[in-house]
């Protein structure tokens, strides 16, 4: 489908493009990320980015992995900045896609500084984070006048793969009604236990989204004090996003939408 109407800019031979794919849907994708697509002459993508989204990509441009999964041998950043910086020397039009947006618990910062120092030009395209789309498919908003005015967002593990320690957990507890955590499983009961220590009530209402916005999405409800028991017995995979505070009791009344409607694997919207 064509959308003459709008002005998409053009995407320079020799620039890199760090882009958000979002959580996972392909109708997710913004017009900037699909222009982007499909101008791309080398796409370098995450994990999380799914071969539909892929498809954008015109023919004959070269597709490499570059996906970090905890536990997993995984490419080293600094590789990963070093190829954007040679595919754009040579003349390329280099997509960096990550999943979700690229500043929100991603390297996309990173790589940005990487860019800059060797005199690469490049350009950020935001994209729907997990902790706000993923949320909303699974029904449960990130807030709502009667519960909450603020929430937080934070990350299971740092770059050494381990529970943050830096942070204050009982000022982050008394300050924000609603937590929302990336990255949540592989440290789930320690997380719980830091939670817990902080102050919070075995209680609070709490749930796990897995593949968030993905035909395979799974919601589990459950309280704070349950949650890593509940996980396990139900199986919860990576990723997952662990969500805490009184909007998950919302889910109840809200439901979710059904996110197995995606456009067929076959169509790509064009932006030319």
């Amino acid at each position: 489908m064509q959308l003459p109407s709008l002005d998409m800019p053009s995407f320079p031979p020799g620039w890199v493009w760090l882009v958000g794919a979002g959580p996972g849907d392909p109708g997710l994708l913004t017009l900037h990320a699909v222009n982007a697509l499909n101008q791309a002459d080398a796409v370098i993508y995450d994990a999380l980015v799914g071969e539909e989204i892929l498809r954008c990509a015109p023919q004959g441009a070269v597709l490499e992995y570059a996906g970090k999964r905890g536990g997993k041998p995984s490419p080293k950043q600094r590789d990963i900045s070093l190829r954007l910086i040679e595919l754009a020397r040579q003349g390329k039009r280099v997509l960096r896609l990550k999943g979700g947006d690229p500043f929100v618990f991603g390297r996309g910062a990173e790589e940005a500084l990487a860019l800059r120092e060797a005199g690469i030009p490049f350009r950020v395209i935001p994209g729907i984070s997990a902790g706000i789309g993923g949320l909303a498919y699974a029904g449960i908003p990130l807030t709502h006048r009667d519960t909450n005015s603020c929430v937080t967002f934070l990350t299971g593990h740092n770059a050494s793969g381990e529970v943050p320690e830096s942070l204050d957990w009982e000022a982050m507890v008394r300050a924000s009604p609603v937590l929302v955590i990336y990255m949540a499983i592989k440290h789930l009961d320690r997380l719980v236990a830091k939670l817990r220590h902080a102050g919070l009530s075995d209680e609070r209402p709490a749930a796990l989204v897995s593949h968030a916005t993905l035909p395979g999405m799974r919601v589990l409800t459950t309280t704070l004090g349950r949650a890593a028991d509940d996980a396990r017995a139900a199986g919860i995979e990576p990723p997952a996003l662990f969500v805490i505070g009184e909007v998950v009791a919302l889910r109840a009344a809200i439901g979710a939408g059904d996110p197995s409607a995606q456009p067929s694997p076959a169509s790509c919207l064009a932006t030319g």
